[in-house]
């Protein structure tokens, strides 16, 4: 075991080295100037095309694939991750995350509004697509698209669930006494009930559960934060100045911060990671960038709201822990208690008493779980769909593969498989982020498209011979005529 544990660090060092680090943001920066941050400059755009999206047989509605990809983002890496970030990073990681959401936001239009231009239809007639069949049918280079898909199934398919079903074991046990192993096994097996029903069933399931959980665990937020109201300005405050190596305990930490804001932000909010990419490609949509917003509205949703929550309940009560480089503490505001979602649940027990929010908490968690590793499934589905041609016997044999990873995360040391979920988003962000960067000329052309339709004050629909894309699908055919009958009614 110890053995793995090293060989695991020494890959996720090397695959989250600081040349990653650099390429995150400055693609996140030259996607946001190049297109004149379309993620701040069309946000009534966002709120507009979630709820009038399109519906069809062979794609889930805008709204259910914006659920399923918060579903997916929004999980351990808003609660455990964030408490990940302020032991490595310490309160300056916060802003940093802030940061790349906010210029990810446009890398996550970029992945999302490319998966649409070249989505295809699996035998069954319903929508697939992602960075994979991207980047063989517009790089057209097989062997990458290749790898693509392995890191996917290595990532979301075996290497990040084990991280949730840890998180909501270790806090059941924390706030029921129940046991670790019994309650993964449940969840282990009510997963797989959901997942067994492809896409269309993750969504609906997703569509639901989404919104509750983060109603819930904001309204908890919210009232840690009224509660201590008089603390706020100095927390923002202790962030800011942590983030630049102004504060005078932190500022020793300064590229950790940076590094462990990066870093958590692409596994929370999974801009540029490719993952987004992957459930928007499912989405019936009249035209890819369209469905681009909607996922860059995702990202602000995931980082911008509910890590800040996460990390200002920690903040506020002085619940958290931050190391030095020399492994020593910085500060120790909960001694004893690793890094992790325990430290939210014990920071809500004592804001509120008793242990009733803590078991509050646990229940939220569930949901959390459930629709981060409802979305992690289909990411991982689609790339072996795409590998083994749509075969069922390798989709059934991945499957089993799949929620024995999920269990196995009661079976290792929490840091252990943190490490392993690094390692598998890592080796997707290294992978799409290139193959957004070679194929951002499209991406900027399809914003281009979107926003002169709308000046000429038509609903903008999708052209692929336009762009030189081929669509034996023919699923932009229903769309060709929209425009032209408008006008002339």
């Amino acid at each position: 075991m110890d053995a793995f544990i090293k060989l695991m660090n020494a890959v996720n060092t090397y695959v989250w080295s600081t040349p990653l680090v650099a390429l995150c943001l400055i693609a996140g920066l030259w996607f946001s100037i190049r297109m004149k941050f379309p993620q701040i400059r069309l946000i009534r755009d966002m709120n507009r095309l979630l709820v009038h999206g399109e519906k069809s047989d062979s794609g889930i509605t805008p709204f259910q694939a914006f659920a399923t990809t918060v579903g997916s983002r929004v999980g351990m890496g808003n609660i455990a991750g964030v408490a990940t970030a302020l032991f490595f990073g310490g309160p300056g990681a916060i802003f940093w995350m802030w940061i790349l959401a906010l210029i990810g936001a446009a890398s996550a239009f970029m992945e999302s509004a490319l998966a649409q231009a070249y989505k295809r239809k699996k035998t069954d007639g319903e929508y697939i697509g992602g960075p994979a069949y991207f980047i063989e049918q517009a790089i057209h280079c097989k062997p990458y698209a290749v790898a693509f898909a392995i890191a996917t199934l290595l990532g979301p398919g075996i290497l990040m669930p084990g991280v949730h079903i840890n998180s909501i074991a270790s806090t059941f046990h924390e706030a029921f006494g129940l046991s670790s192993v019994a309650v993964a096994v449940v969840a282990v097996l009510l997963l797989a009930l959901v997942i067994c029903g492809g896409i269309g069933r993750i969504a609906s399931v997703a569509e639901y559960l989404s919104p509750i959980m983060c109603v819930i665990y904001l309204i908890l937020g919210i009232a840690v934060i009224v509660l201590n109201v008089a603390k706020v300005p100095g927390v923002f405050g202790l962030i800011f100045s942590s983030a630049f190596g102004a504060n005078a305990i932190y500022g020793g930490i300064l590229g950790s911060a940076i590094a462990w804001g990066v870093k958590r932000g692409v596994y929370s909010n999974e801009a540029g990671q490719g993952s987004g990419a992957i459930v928007s490609a499912a989405a019936e949509c009249s035209h890819p960038a369209k469905q681009g917003l909607i996922q860059a509205l995702s990202v602000y949703i995931d980082t911008l709201v509910v890590c800040t929550i996460s990390a200002l309940i920690m903040l506020l009560t002085g619940f958290f822990n931050v190391s030095a480089a020399d492994g020593s503490l910085i500060t120790e505001g909960i001694p004893g208690v690793q890094y992790g979602v325990l430290w939210v649940q014990d920071a809500l027990n004592s804001v509120f008493g008793g242990t009733w929010s803590g078991k509050l908490l646990a229940c939220v968690l569930t949901m959390f779980v459930f629709t981060s590793l409802m979305g992690y499934y289909y990411e991982a589905e689609a790339n072996m769909n795409y590998l083994s041609h749509g075969n069922k016997a390798a989709l059934w044999i991945f499957r089993f593969i799949f929620l024995f990873s999920c269990f196995s995360g009661v079976l290792m040391d929490g840091q252990v498989i943190w490490t392993m979920g690094d390692t598998g988003a890592g080796l997707m962000a290294w992978l799409n982020i290139i193959a957004i960067l070679i194929l951002s000329k499209k991406g900027f052309a399809l914003l281009a498209d979107y926003e002169e339709q709308k000046k000429k004050g038509l609903d903008p629909c999708f052209d692929p011979a336009k762009f030189g894309i081929d669509d034996p699908t023919h699923a932009w055919d229903r769309y060709k005529d929209r425009n032209r009958t408008s006008h002339e009614s």
